[in-house]
């Protein structure tokens, strides 16, 4: 028994010394080989990357403001006012237009789904920073198709907001324009334009009044519009810009459970300036659409509601290669 005892406990020192952690992606300038957990430490180069292919949008979603894909097309919705959710092909052209009865648009902001639902995020935050109306649509996918959208309501207020007195614009920490959608909860990723870094909050996505819970905090330095998320391959991409006018895509992967700055954290510089970017979308994690809201201040900026295609397979399909299945 002693015997057994000591092999025992001699072949767990040996497991637990055999596991080093590190950074475990090749593709960075920290990478280590011995490596054989992601301590989330790697550090990447500065890329930036130009769209393969970009397209004016119909003026009427000159406010884009979300993007899924979802039963062969791409789903957006303008931001405000507008309740109609639009089917667009992937050079942008308007195939489906449905409209979401008995709802109202304060300020759309996001779109998000799981494998039963759509979710609409009427959580815009920017112009006071007190709104007490926070909430987000939840529609069933079949209904919404058949066009008899049926619908019910995800209200929450943040857990560290305590002060709600009127804030200048564009300048409270508790606006959110991007969220996911995971398991038996939604992951809001607040939009903090004085901190410009994303708070990550959680609560149940089933309908009814909730505190969204502050889970942890990323320093993005910019200010976070959209979010997509492959959950089977732990794959988040947020999208964003600066105050000025620097574009971004922000990768996150290989995170343990949902945990999802356990892993590697990588920022992609974009060569859109001065593109109001606010929504993303992948199927795959290798091509990623992005949409942006019409922003034009001349002679600064000139640029109209688009969308563009960015191919990441560079910086992910190796990876992804270890989610095929034969």
């Amino acid at each position: 028994m002693k015997k057994a005892f000591l092999l025992f406990f001699l072949f767990s020192i040996s497991q637990i010394q055999s596991q080093i952690s590190g950074c475990t992606d090749p593709l960075s300038k920290n990478y280590n080989p011995k490596a054989t957990i992601n301590d989330g430490s790697c550090k990447y180069k500065n890329k930036n990357l130009k769209p393969f292919f970009s397209n004016k949008l119909s003026s009427a979603i000159v406010e884009t403001s979300g993007l899924i894909a979802f039963d062969n097309l791409l789903w957006t919705h303008n931001d405000d006012t507008d309740t109609n959710i639009y089917g667009l092909d992937a050079a942008g052209e308007i195939k489906k237009k449905i409209k979401l009865e008995k709802v109202n648009n304060t300020d759309w902001e996001e779109i998000s789904q799981d494998s039963s639902y759509i979710y609409i995020g009427d959580f815009g935050n920017n112009y006071r920073g007190n709104r007490t109306d926070l909430h987000i649509l939840r529609i069933e996918k079949k209904s919404f198709l058949a066009n008899q959208a049926v619908i019910d309501t995800i209200s929450f207020s943040y857990s560290d907001q305590t002060d709600f007195s009127q804030a200048k614009p564009n300048k409270t920490n508790f606006d959110c324009e991007a969220f996911i959608v995971s398991k038996d909860s939604i992951y809001l990723f607040s939009k903090q334009w004085n901190e410009k870094k994303t708070n990550i909050y959680v609560l149940p996505k089933n309908p009814g009044k909730h505190i969204a819970q502050y889970k942890e905090t990323l320093n993005v330095k910019g200010l976070v519009t959209g979010a997509t998320y492959l959950e089977n391959k732990k794959l988040i991409a947020l999208c964003g810009y600066s105050k000025t006018g620097k574009t971004f895509i922000y990768l996150l992967y290989d995170f343990k459970n949902h945990d999802f700055l356990s892993g590697n954290k990588r920022k992609l510089k974009l060569k859109l300036p001065f593109h109001q970017i606010e929504g993303i979308a992948t199927q795959d994690g290798k091509l990623f659409y992005l949409t942006n809201e019409s922003f034009i201040k001349k002679p600064i900026a000139n640029n109209p509601q688009q969308i563009h295609h960015f191919d990441l397979s560079s910086y992910l399909l190796q990876y992804l290669e270890q989610f095929k299945t034969d």
